[in-house]
């Protein structure tokens, strides 16, 4: 084990998981890049990292400085981390729908929390918005601005992707991910594709309810089914992130699909994971059955299971969104930690 600078330092450099149920199943590697295991706890500790860092270097954000950003939780929890280790306030603006214990993570961490109401992307009260109406109220403040902040995509290309290329020893037929900001998929998928020109296949994983998958297959911006349980991926707006990325083909995934995945990764796999490590593995899946045996897939496990306990992993919760029977989990009543 290497010495690290700080929290910072320990960000990144997470296995890859190979899936034992799922590839033998397919025929194929299907492996899940293990974020989970990033110090806070999900694959945005990557995106607030190459942000504040980013800032930092423009001189953008000085000693004592605040950040703000608007978030489903994940970045939030990741810049609270990373503010109190390198020494700035954190203001988090999230929608109140959000799974509870993001929001009492948040408060232990010791941010400024403002809630606000779920709203389209064009309301200039959409969390996005109120974030960056905050920023400019705040002397020393920078909005990250994590969707359209391109320090995140390039985060993600100089790390995700060359950690995935160097684990795989170069061998790899298909990288697939979700995009939330688009960062992650952005930015891994540009090295990657550079790495293994056009044989590499980038797939786009897309929850229901997002406008991606009909973006990606059509060129129009259109919502696929009703809204996804899933947090944090799926929107209804190109970001600057996900602007010019290289995607070869969408796969769209359920919220059946979603939970059933989760579900037997955690029982299968002994991987306690969040609804969008779902979406992705559902996906590689998918791909992994539309290339045939003898192929190596990658996707991201963005997160843990710790933040989602009272809804994904909730039986009563699950019964109520009709999705209980895709979990079949032994789920005890009203379960919740």
């Amino acid at each position: 084990m290497a010495i690290v600078e700080g929290f910072a330092g320990a960000v990144g450099n997470t296995p890859l998981i190979r899936l034992e149920r799922l590839s033998e199943e397919t025929g194929c590697d299907i492996l899940g890049k293990a974020e989970f295991m990033n110090p806070s706890g999900s694959v945005k500790d990557r995106a607030a990292r190459a942000i504040v860092l980013a800032a930092e270097a423009d001189g953008s954000l000085r000693p004592g400085g605040t950040v703000v950003e608007g978030t489903a939780g994940n970045t939030g929890i990741s810049l609270a981390h990373l503010c109190h280790a390198r020494g700035y306030r954190c203001v988090i603006v999230m929608p109140d729908n959000q799974s509870p214990e993001k929001f009492e993570i948040l408060r232990t961490l010791g941010v400024q929390l403002e809630l606000v109401k779920p709203v389209p992307y064009a309301d200039p009260n959409h969390y996005q918005r109120v974030a960056q109406r905050r920023a400019g109220e705040i002397d020393g403040a920078i909005w990250a601005n994590q969707f359209d902040n391109t320090a995140n995509r390039d985060g993600h290309y100089a790390t995700t992707g060359p950690e995935i290329w160097r684990d795989t020893g170069g061998r790899l037929d298909a990288f697939v991910a979700a995009s939330g900001t688009g960062g992650t998929f952005g930015g891994a998928a540009a090295f990657l594709k550079e790495q293994g020109g056009a044989s590499l296949r980038t797939v786009l994983a897309d929850p229901q309810g997002s406008a991606l998958y009909r973006w990606v297959k059509q060129g129009e911006l259109k919502a696929e089914g009703p809204g996804s349980i899933t947090e944090g991926i799926g929107i209804g707006r190109v970001t600057a992130n996900l602007k010019d990325a290289p995607i070869d083909d969408a796969v769209h995934v359920t919220d059946v699909e979603a939970v059933g995945t989760v579900h037997r990764l955690l029982r299968e796999e002994g991987l306690f994971l969040g609804s969008a490590a779902g979406v992705n593995v559902a996906a590689a899946a998918a791909v992994a059955r539309q290339m045939g045996p003898g192929h190596r897939i990658a996707t991201i496990l963005c997160d843990s299971g710790h933040k989602y306990q009272s809804r994904l992993y909730n039986r009563d919760w699950l019964e109520q969104k009709g999705l209980l029977e895709a979990a079949t989990a032994d789920l005890p009543a009203g379960s919740a930690s």
